[in-house]
């Protein structure tokens, strides 16, 4: 039996309605084996945590050119973990300061991918922090 494929969901979260970068990279997730649901623009913290508890994803990574990061990548992590579904790994992109990066990562999100950042890397970032369940 072939074993399960990591499942990725990617999401635009706020008002934020700039999706080229975001639809990039669920492609590399997708060229790379992985199963890749991508929810669109325009998501509330509550519609992708409900998203990646239905479509029981290893991984939700998440896209933000607004500055609204802080509080939208940090929500979904609290959700999730509310929800009973704090195994589900958290990363983030976008434009985001640098100064930020730690607040992300002490609300929960584990990895930021700054603009720039090769595909490949991200691939293997993947592949070596994400378990299946």
């Amino acid at each position: 039996m072939p074993e399960r494929k990591i499942r990725v969901l990617i999401a635009k979260p706020g008002l934020d309605g700039h999706d080229r970068g975001v639809k990039i990279v669920a492609r590399a997730y997708r060229d790379a084996g992985f199963e890749v649901i991508y929810t669109g623009v325009h998501q509330t913290p509550e519609q992708i945590v409900n998203a990646a508890i239905q479509e029981d994803v290893d991984l939700v990574g998440m896209s933000c050119l607004s500055g609204a990061h802080l509080y939208l990548f940090s929500e979904v992590a609290k959700q999730l973990k509310e929800k009973g579904a704090a195994n589900v790994i958290v990363v983030g992109g976008g434009i985001i300061p640098k100064d930020d990066i730690p607040k992300l990562k002490e609300a929960g999100i584990r990895e930021v991918f700054l603009p720039g950042t090769p595909l490949v890397q991200i691939i293997k970032w993947t592949k070596e922090n994400v378990t299946l369940k």
